[in-house]
């Protein structure tokens, strides 16, 4: 019965693995178009006159290589998460399942529009904030390596931020705090929320406060939800 279950975690790795390895491939192989999309929100803030460089020999092959990676790593994550569920859901109660199942469905559509909302809001309005401040003597040239790990910083943080309403729904579940007990420390989370926004974020304070704030209206959402 082990081995039979040793395969098929097995088989579901490789698929797993296989499935990332494609992603990146076609990724890479459109690695142009792919950087294109993905500098839309620093083209659009630029300053007339001024581009993105390469500030090191590799970063000419690096960044398309990692930036291909880390999105086919981030657009896999639902089929390796089901692959997941699909290994450990046959050891569950029906009334698991049922419980279950929507949570994983609901976190991982979270996580999606925790990325989006990073793309379209929160990095164009921090990167537009960046790019007024430059004095106008300054030449703006922004380094490839640093917007891609300024963006990938932003959007993973976003992206994990977007699953309080479910740790909330989970701690008042549980009974680990009480639901008016938590209703009555929003003071706490708000201050919270600007401290795990300084925390996921890169040293700026725009970028701060653009995350704190969906924070703070994420734990009322998991709190209404709760109740």
């Amino acid at each position: 019965m082990m081995n039979i279950h040793f395969l098929e975690l097995r088989q579901r790795v490789v698929y797993c693995i296989f499935f990332i390895i494609s992603i990146f491939v076609v990724l890479f192989y459109y690695s142009d178009i792919v950087y294109d999309l993905f500098s839309i929100p620093i083209k659009n803030q630029l300053p007339q006159g001024s581009s993105i460089i390469a500030t090191q020999v590799t970063s000419t092959f690096l960044v398309p290589f990692k930036l291909s990676i880390n999105l086919a790593l981030i657009l896999s994550a639902p089929y390796i998460i089901f692959n997941i569920w699909g290994f450990i859901s046959p050891g569950l109660y029906n009334y698991e399942k049922t419980f279950i199942f929507p949570f994983i469905f609901f976190s991982i559509l979270l996580f999606l529009l925790g990325l989006t909302f990073s793309f379209y809001v929160i990095c164009p309005l921090a990167l537009n904030f960046f790019m007024t401040c430059s004095p106008s003597n300054v030449s703006v040239m922004i380094s490839i390596t640093n917007y891609m790990e300024f963006m990938f910083a932003i959007m993973l943080a976003s992206g994990f931020s977007f699953q309080i309403p479910i740790v909330i729904y989970f701690i008042t579940r549980f009974g680990i705090i009480a639901k008016d007990d938590l209703a009555k420390k929003r003071s706490y989370v708000f201050i919270m929320s600007f401290i795990l926004g300084m925390l996921l974020t890169p040293p700026d304070v725009i970028s701060q406060v653009l995350l704190a704030i969906p924070i703070w209206l994420l734990f009322e959402v998991g709190l209404f939800f709760s109740r």
